[in-house]
């Protein structure tokens, strides 16, 4: 497992390579974009070629772009699906040209319209930023299920990949944080076990392509996205280690975005917290 944080690219993505060895991280992520703006960010080619000689010469081994969080694909106003097309196809074009493993998408709220309807809107845009980029794989992330969220079951993931067209480049992201707070106890080994059972029954253990590692701050249930310091929350230290413990997830990049100590993101003594309880986790119950 690839353990890693969420780090600003600010001055260019090789700077994000640079944050991460700082912080003893194997896996990086990153937006490509101001996540407060709708405008896309292109890199140079020369900015491309100092990251990957960046990642070259770090320990980082993979790259994850998080879709801003602006994007809706599933909005029923044809002026937002239109501006996130934009910014997905934008995304997955520079995860191909930084060697990315992968685009991480929040799929879109259907708000309070049908969700079957709303799920149909955004397979129609992922495919079509699917069609109009090459080569970078694009991740689902799983909801916490507040509003009309899409992805708050593994079903709903499945539907969303059906609606896509079930490219081989989909897959999907789970959140330890969103899986508790939609109601998946994964507090313990046999609690893990059998949600990723769920999952692998609803979408392919091949689709399952990449984590993220975030304590929860609100309980099971609570369909509230609120994340807390590993350990911190209501998964606490066992929790976490039991999400990093099972054995499907070993070759998979797993990034905090934790609120870290000063509120700018994991900190070294983060990522070192979780790495060990990792091992903890493979090695099972005492």
């Amino acid at each position: 497992m690839l353990i890693g944080a969420h780090v600003s690219p600010a001055g260019g993505p090789a700077k994000a390579v640079e944050r991460g060895v700082e912080r003893g991280c194997r896996a990086i992520q990153i937006f490509n974009q101001n996540p407060r703006a709708w405008k896309p960010r292109d890199y140079s080619d020369e900015e491309v070629a100092a990251f990957r000689e960046a990642m070259d010469g770090s320990d980082v081994d993979a790259l994850l772009i998080h879709a801003v969080y602006l994007l809706n694909c599933a909005s029923d106003d044809e002026d937002i699906r239109a501006k996130s097309l934009r910014s997905l196809i934008s995304s997955l074009r520079a995860g191909a040209a930084l060697g990315a493993h992968a685009v991480v998408l929040h799929p879109g709220s259907a708000k309070t319209g049908d969700v079957g309807e709303a799920i149909a809107r955004a397979g129609a845009t992922i495919r079509e930023a699917l069609a109009e980029s090459d080569g970078c794989p694009l991740h689902l992330e799983n909801t916490a299920g507040a509003g009309g969220t899409l992805g708050r079951s593994f079903e709903e993931l499945a539907a969303l990949v059906d609606a896509a067209g079930g490219d081989e480049r989909l897959g999907v992201c789970l959140d330890s944080c969103h899986l508790l707070a939609s109601g998946f106890d994964v507090r313990t080994p046999s609690g893990v076990a059998a949600a990723l059972d769920d999952c692998v029954s609803a979408v392919g253990l091949e689709r399952i392509g990449s984590l993220h590692l975030n304590d929860s701050q609100t309980p099971l249930g609570s369909n509230r996205d609120r994340h807390a310091a590993v350990g911190a929350g209501e998964l606490g230290a066992d929790g976490c280690a039991a999400f990093l413990g099972d054995p499907r997830f070993d070759d998979l990049p797993c990034v905090l975005e934790t609120p870290g100590p000063d509120g700018k993101g994991p900190d070294r003594d983060e990522i070192a917290l979780a790495v060990a309880l990792r091992e903890r986790g493979r090695a099972g119950p005492d």
